[in-house]
């Protein structure tokens, strides 16, 4: 097996561990299981991140391996990750609420709720890295079919799955799988992110 893949980039070396170590595993262990333990502290990681008007827009599914939720769930992945996805400790799926339930109660700024779940969602992958455990989120599901079969209320939205779990042999997956495996971690420049004076005008620092 390959060496944990640090961020390569210039300039990524100057980041903590933990972001520079998380990255898309796409070769799960299909015997680890996690803890109790471990999926609280990946939970709670989440609980604590920021959130418009501290509204935590922001529910997860915890899917299992060999839960009803991740029997549910592995019935409707896409073509391209149900070779991978079936294979993690779990997935957690996430969900935003976008609308007052019945008695009125919701974000404050629904139009918020993604950016806020983005963010919880991010302090459960750097909390997994930080844990020793590898993390791949996707979107490639029937969210509707989920969202219908677990029961999800209308005004909460299915957005993605976090799968987590620990690496396994690429020689135990199909090849297309273990080849993701191998795929050179690249980010666009600075230069095309971020601006300074004005749109289009990269930062100079």
């Amino acid at each position: 097996m390959t060496e944990l893949q640090r961020a390569p980039q210039p300039g990524a070396e100057d980041l903590t561990d933990h972001l520079r170590d998380r990255w898309s595993v796409s070769v799960f262990d299909d015997s680890h299981e996690l803890t109790t333990d471990e999926v609280r502290r990946l939970l709670t990681a989440a609980q604590w991140a920021p959130s418009a008007g501290n509204s935590q827009p922001w529910s997860f599914l915890v899917a299992t391996r060999g839960s009803v939720a991740h029997d549910v769930l592995v019935k409707h992945l896409s073509r391209g990750n149900s070779g991978w996805v079936p294979r993690a400790s779990a997935v957690f799926i996430t969900l935003a609420q976008v609308a007052e339930d019945p008695e009125g109660n919701g974000p404050k700024w629904p139009t918020y709720s993604y950016y806020d779940l983005g963010q919880a969602a991010a302090h459960l992958t750097v909390q997994a890295a930080a844990m020793g455990l590898a993390s791949h989120q996707f979107a490639g599901f029937d969210h509707d079919a989920v969202a219908a079969d677990l029961d999800v209320p209308a005004w909460w939205q299915v957005m993605t799955g976090i799968a987590v779990g620990v690496r396994g042999n690429p020689a135990d997956v199909d090849p297309r799988d273990a080849e993701r495996e191998d795929r050179e971690r690249t980010r666009r420049p600075l230069s095309q992110i971020a601006f300074g004076e004005r749109w289009g005008v990269a930062w100079e620092g």
